[in-house]
């Protein structure tokens, strides 16, 4: 039986996800609301997977599937999102996780992806890998994609509104720190405030209006 640990701030869809698997012999073993409660649960449960909603309060879930790579890079990791876009993705899999699948998929598909992310296989929906593959014969550029990792999950967090003091707060750095990501992300975006950090999310779709 796959032991699953599932991170998601919303009780109903933990609810909903946790009936699904136990029909598909999957065991949810333990579940958290942040990215912050996920790691200190997982060293403790020893999942085989854990199933992580990227957007979250606190650290959220990118910073999150660092954190936990940071302490068993061989941890397996499905990331479940609501996000359209395809710096998401990238980014989720770069960051070491098996899988991503979008959460307007079909419910067996969640299934699959557990199955698949156990036994070390990686799992992208179709509808995703769909859109990487176009994103990548097209040509066409996000700007966000010329940030590092620290820089994007900065900006991320600042065109959701945060203060520089809640960003230090949630990701565990100095506000003067956030600072100097703010000015590189500013620099690199184009953006003179944070104001047009929330349009160019918006325009790419890494948020929702």
């Amino acid at each position: 039986m796959i032991r699953v640990m599932l991170v998601d701030d919303h009780t109903i869809v933990r609810m909903g996800f946790r009936m699904l698997l136990s029909n598909a012999d999957i065991e949810v073993v333990a579940e958290a609301q942040t990215g912050e409660e996920a790691c200190q649960q997982v060293p403790k449960v020893k999942p085989d997977v854990v199933v992580m909603d990227l957007t979250m309060p606190g650290m959220g879930g990118l910073e999150a599937v660092r954190r936990l790579l940071a302490q068993d890079a061989k941890l397996r990791i499905l990331v479940l999102s609501a996000h359209e876009d395809t710096a998401h993705p990238q980014r989720v899999l770069r960051a070491g996780a098996l899988g991503y699948l979008a959460k307007r998929s079909a419910p067996e598909a969640l299934i699959a992806a557990v199955t698949a992310v156990a036994r070390g296989e990686r799992y992208v929906d179709a509808q995703t890998a769909q859109a990487l593959a176009v994103a990548q014969i097209g040509g066409e550029t996000n700007p966000a994609d010329a940030l590092s990792e620290r820089e994007f999950s900065v900006f991320m967090q600042l065109a959701r509104g945060m203060t520089v003091a809640q960003i230090a707060e949630n990701l565990k750095l100095s506000p003067s720190t956030v600072g100097t990501h703010l000015y590189h992300v500013k620099q690199k975006l184009g953006a003179s405030n944070q104001s047009e950090i929330t349009l160019v999310a918006l325009r790419w779709g890494l948020i929702q209006a």
